[in-house]
């Protein structure tokens, strides 16, 4: 019998695509997570939320028994001794769509469900690997949905996604993002902090997950901790972050 697959980042268009395919196309689907353990507390609320909203569990990558996602972001930092970046993102290659891609081998024959909307014509998302008996879907190219759609579509269900779905001490994030972090998460702060001067000394060189060349600020987030802890606040990329959200757009897309 096949499997039908959807694979849930937790982001607006994961999301979206989920519950409109159990309203639109309703089946017996098999959601799946890919968490890094690296998550905000809001994540994990918002994928039981959705999980109640389908009335079916988010499922980690398990199958036979075996965990397809071996490593925690942190866990895997500490092996590579090295942070990923922009050029070298092998975080995201390693803890979600590697496993994923492995873990989607042992489910054929079945439907992979892509939550790409039909206004992202140069993402490609997710292209498996050859492999018989795996059929990958994009319903929201064929719905012709955009972003519109979506946000209109999760705010009549009342649905809200939380501004950050990606890691904690994730690179990509903006100078507030950072503030934020270590305003209301001091403790994942520190955990960043500390794998900033893991790497650093194995490497026997400063490693950073922000670039140097980015802003004015510190790049170190021990220096940057010293600059919010005297108050200095940023926010101008406070306001950016908040005119991002009304818009709907993000700066990263994941599984």
């Amino acid at each position: 019998m096949t499997q039908h697959i959807v694979a849930l980042s937790g982001g607006k268009d994961s999301t979206a695509m989920a519950l409109a395919l159990a309203e639109k196309e309703p089946r017996d689907y098999l959601y799946v997570i890919t968490p890094t353990g690296n998550e905000l507390p809001e994540m994990y609320a918002h994928w039981k939320k959705i999980s109640d909203l389908l009335g079916k569990p988010l499922t980690p990558l398990v199958a036979n028994g075996k965990l397809f996602a071996t490593h925690t972001l942190k866990t895997l930092i500490l092996e590579q001794r090295a942070l990923s970046n922009h050029r070298q993102r092998w975080c995201t290659r390693i803890l979600k769509l590697e496993p994923y891609y492995e873990w989607l081998a042992t489910q054929t024959p079945c439907v992979s469900y892509v939550g790409l909307r039909a206004d992202e014509e140069s993402r490609t998302g997710m292209v498996f690997p050859d492999a018989d008996g795996v059929q990958m879907r994009f319903p929201m190219k064929e719905w012709g949905w955009t972003i519109e759609t979506v946000l209109d579509f999760l705010a009549e269900r009342g649905v809200t996604v939380p501004d950050r779905t990606d890691c904690a001490v994730c690179f990509w994030q903006k100078l507030g993002e950072w503030f934020i972090l270590w305003r209301d998460y001091p403790e994942m702060y520190a955990e960043g902090e500390e794998l900033e001067a893991f790497v650093t000394r194995q490497r026997n060189t400063p490693y950073t997950f922000r670039s140097p060349d980015r802003d004015a600020w510190p790049a170190s987030l021990a220096d940057l901790r010293r600059e919010f802890e005297k108050g200095r606040v940023p926010q101008r990329s406070l306001d950016m972050m908040d005119k991002r959200r009304l818009s709907g757009t993000c700066r990263v897309c994941t599984l």
